[in-house]
């Protein structure tokens, strides 16, 4: 089922970025909520996110770090990405859904290497 409801999806994306916390926490981001490591600063958080009129933006600033997460990614999240870290999405389904998940899976093991070592 996919879904065009800009509140489902901002849920559905918060959902996906906080299965990582802890140990991420809470912050901000250019008045942005985001989540980060604990004790970084800057431009060092793993993924915030905005709601625009049209859409829901996840950036996932690790990503310019760790482009090797995004092998494998399908067609479809690919399409989504509208910078080098950010992804945009108007709509929503369950395997576009999945495919992010796995993709930010992928990118929480390489952020948590980077501030553990």
């Amino acid at each position: 089922m996919t879904t065009t409801d800009l509140d489902a999806i901002e849920a559905r994306l918060w959902g996906l970025v906080r299965r990582h916390q802890p140990p991420l926490v809470e912050g901000t981001i250019y008045g942005m909520p985001s989540l980060v490591w604990p004790g970084a600063t800057g431009h060092a958080y793993f993924s915030a996110i905005k709601r625009a009129a049209k859409h829901v933006s996840l950036f996932a600033i690790a990503v310019d770090a760790h482009p090797e997460v995004l092998v494998g990614c399908s067609p479809a999240l690919l399409k989504r990405r509208t910078g080098r870290a950010t992804f945009s999405f108007p709509r929503l389904d369950e395997d576009l859904a999945s495919d992010l998940a796995g993709m930010l899976d992928r990118l929480f093991v390489a952020y948590r290497a980077d501030h553990e070592a």
